[in-house]
């Protein structure tokens, strides 16, 4: 007996028990997305107008990755909105910090090919996780400046004229962290200082006058070749006067290569190189640069200033705040699902300083193994974390009720039949509601919810032949399948098995 012919005859379309991953899951996106939550959802969503920071703990499959997705679709649809004819709100600007390995494998390769990778992630700072939300906000927010695009409006959708020093401060931004890859970075950088008015000419001055001098050099050297009197280019004062006339130049760029060169080796999650910056720096004028806080020293003061510079720009253009979602910290390569690797990572962003930072909200979806040295840590932690204020969840939980609620919600959006099938239409009558929630209780997340029904349908069946089908599922099938899953599910928490 085929699957697809049990489903059918239920008025199924497609398994929706197939997929476990949310990022692929197409029953999900299309309706459980703005359908099913979890219980704990306002405390972890907040008020777009007003962000907060949440933590969330969970094991694998608990859904941290559909919060993900809902959460990005709410404040999708709270930007569109704010982006009306009233105006009355304002549009969240959402930052997804989930892609780790290119911020990790460049913070390691500057650590040494021979340093042990623990070692390296020792290292990590918060300061290094400013750097890196800042590049992918940086490269976010220019992209969406430079393309114009209607359906990604900047802010609140509005025309505005940059100010100097909004327009400076992006730039200077743009030129430490923008990472895009889809262009090179001078034409980037140039159609940026163009979108928002931010003239360098002043900055050029140096090179306006050794090519001026130069000029005048050529030009006295045609005219003594014209008249055959070249006896003062063997006087020395001429060419004094050229090499003179090119020494801001080269003073200028001395200057700006250094800061470059010292920029760079602060930046350990950085992609630009040292004369991509140089050149950069080389055409602001010195004044813009003066007491700007580049990010030289291997310290959080810096980047705080740079971060606050970044929010100013953010309402500048119209947005209320700045939202960071951080999901999938157990899956970058030099991670490879340690804890204590992702331990050393995470640890530094729990600054309550950092997290409490007003116009900012940090989302953590965190695997559960680090809630236990959480458990452990001492006062000074807790001091610096104040979790108690972060809106913690330390477990993502799901009820027997939740569960089957879930796949209710799976199967309806997979029905094409009126009225949907519900799930206690697939089993026998002797298997009850309340013993269906019992048992679903005991797989505890949903993707163990999906892999338990996908599983419990190939097992009936397999069962019956196409000749002789049944279509409804018995108590002793759910009861077998239900023990062999918790059996495996066992052998998995113990770490005997894969899931």
């Amino acid at each position: 007996m085929k699957i697809q012919e049990f489903l059918e005859h239920h008025g199924i379309e497609g398994n929706p028990f197939a997929e476990e991953d949310a990022q692929n899951d197409t029953v999900f996106k299309r309706t459980c997305l703005e359908s099913t939550f979890h219980p704990g959802w306002d405390k972890i969503y907040g008020s777009p107008e007003d962000p907060s920071t949440s933590i969330v703990f969970g094991e694998k499959g608990a859904g941290k990755t559909a919060l993900k997705l809902q959460m990005v679709r709410q404040f999708e649809r709270h930007n569109e909105t704010s982006r009306g004819p009233d105006g009355s709100k304002k549009p969240s600007f959402v930052v997804i910090y989930d892609d780790f390995n290119p911020f990790l494998d460049r913070f390691v390769s500057r650590s040494g090919k021979h340093r042990p990778v623990e070692k390296a992630l020792g290292h990590w700072k918060l300061w290094d996780h400013i750097d890196a939300i800042l590049s992918l906000a940086v490269t976010q927010l220019v992209s969406a400046i430079i393309h114009r695009s209607k359906t990604e409006p900047v802010g609140d959708g509005k025309s505005h004229a940059w100010s100097g020093p909004h327009a400076r401060d992006l730039t200077l931004l743009a030129a430490l962290y923008d990472q895009s890859t889809a262009e090179t970075f001078p034409s980037r950088w140039r159609k940026l200082r163009w979108r928002v008015g931010y003239g360098s000419i002043l900055g050029r001055w140096p090179t306006f006058l050794g090519l001026a001098s130069t000029a005048l050099f050529v030009a006295a050297l045609a005219t003594s070749i014209s008249t055959k009197n070249l006896d003062w280019l063997a006087l020395w004062w001429p060419w004094f006067i050229l090499a003179g006339t090119w020494m801001p130049w080269l003073w200028r760029r001395c200057q700006c290569w250094w800061k470059a060169f010292r920029i760079i080796r602060s930046m350990r999650t950085g992609n630009r190189t040292v004369g991509q910056l140089a050149k950069a720096l080389a055409k602001m004028p010195e004044a813009d640069l003066a007491g700007q806080p580049l990010p030289i020293m291997a310290r959080s003061d810096d980047r705080y200033e740079l971060f606050a510079k970044f929010q100013g720009i953010l309402r500048a253009v119209g947005y209320g705040g700045m939202i960071v979602i951080i999901d999938r910290l157990d899956e970058p390569h030099v991670i490879n699902g340690s804890a204590e690797r992702m331990k050393q990572i995470i640890w530094p962003i729990f600054d309550n300083k950092f997290l409490k930072s007003p116009g900012l909200g940090f989302k953590m979806l965190l695997p559960n193994e680090l809630y236990r040295f959480i458990e452990r840590e001492d006062e000074s932690f807790n001091q610096r974390a104040r979790l108690d204020k972060q809106n913690l969840i330390p477990s993502l939980e799901w009820s027997g009720e939740t569960l089957y609620d879930i796949a209710s919600m799976r199967l309806k959006a997979a029905s094409i039949k009126e009225p949907p099938t519900t799930l206690a239409e697939l089993f026998e009558p002797e298997v009850s509601q309340s013993r269906l929630i019992d048992g679903l209780r005991s797989v505890r997340v949903p993707r163990q919810l999906f892999k338990f029904l996908y599983r419990l349908l190939v097992a009936h069946c397999h069962a019956h032949t196409a000749e002789n089908p049944c279509y409804k599922i018995p108590l002793e099938r759910f009861d077998t399948e239900l023990a062999v899953f918790r059996r495996d599910q066992d052998a998995f928490d113990r770490g005997l098995a894969p899931r």
